[in-house]
């Protein structure tokens, strides 16, 4: 059994007096890709958040390798959904991977070998001296990623980060991800809308539900995702088993 890199122990979250995640427990095991899915306010991004140390559980525990999680880490990184705002304008390509380095006190000399390293990584060597208004949206997500992938950190947590791209660029970017996965021996937490990207991304699908009850509480289903990879956006999206998987995911959510 692969050992747990980050461990949710009763985990409950309330904001402004309503609890948006009742008590929940899971773990996420080293190397593996998680979807967190379900519907709006359900807690997924307060969830992402907890992992990383944003913000703290209002009951239970979140730990990684045993260690409760108090603050942000260099060993967690996090990618957001609004890549405009996630990276600074007036810096380039090249100056905004840098930051990453910057802050964990990376000297100076050693910053170039690594920020050509994971731009080449990223498919983005040729646009190191651009600035991000002249890229497009996926290629701005991809120099966040970037970013991210020059901390060099143990956990990825992505908070819907395709969510505001076109379909083709989308699937470009989830096969990316998936590849860069598997090279780099990430573990990621992965926050999404859409089932369909849940399932052709997870190893495992995390589904939560909004308004929890004692009855209904926010788990409402882990589901395995025992899907051959590498995946392929026709056939595994055509495989009885996504198919399977993604009906009965809809009922959990409460799609009927």
């Amino acid at each position: 059994m692969t050992e747990s890199v980050l461990d949710f122990d009763h985990v409950a979250i309330h904001l402004g007096g309503r609890e948006i995640l009742s008590p929940t427990s899971l773990s996420v095991r080293r190397g593996e890709f998680v979807c967190v899915i379900g519907p709006s306010g359900c807690g997924k991004t307060t969830l992402l958040r907890a992992a990383a140390g944003f913000v703290a559980p209002s009951a239970g525990r979140v730990s990684r390798h045993g260690h409760r999680v108090s603050g942000p880490s260099r060993e967690v990184a996090f990618v957001f959904q609004d890549y405009g705002r996630a990276l600074l304008p007036w810096r380039t390509v090249r100056a905004n991977v840098s930051l990453a380095l910057e802050a964990a006190g990376v000297p100076a000399a050693d910053r170039a070998t690594r920020i050509a390293a994971v731009l080449a990584t990223v498919g983005l060597g040729a646009h190191a001296d651009k600035f991000p208004a002249q890229l497009s949206g996926g290629m701005q997500q991809r120099v966040q990623i970037a970013r991210c992938l020059a901390q060099q950190p143990e956990v990825l947590l992505m908070d819907e980060p395709f969510g505001a791209l076109d379909a083709m660029t989308r699937e470009g970017l989830q096969d990316e991800l998936a590849r860069l996965v598997r090279e780099q021996g990430l573990t990621v937490m992965f926050v999404t809308h859409d089932l369909d990207e849940a399932l052709y991304l997870g190893d495992r699908v995390i589904a939560l539900r909004a308004n929890p009850t004692p009855d209904q509480p926010s788990l409402a289903a882990v589901i395995d995702v025992p899907l051959p990879a590498p995946r392929d956006q026709l056939s595994t999206r055509e495989h009885p088993e996504f198919l399977r998987l993604r009906r009965a995911l809809y009922q959990y959510l409460g799609h009927h």
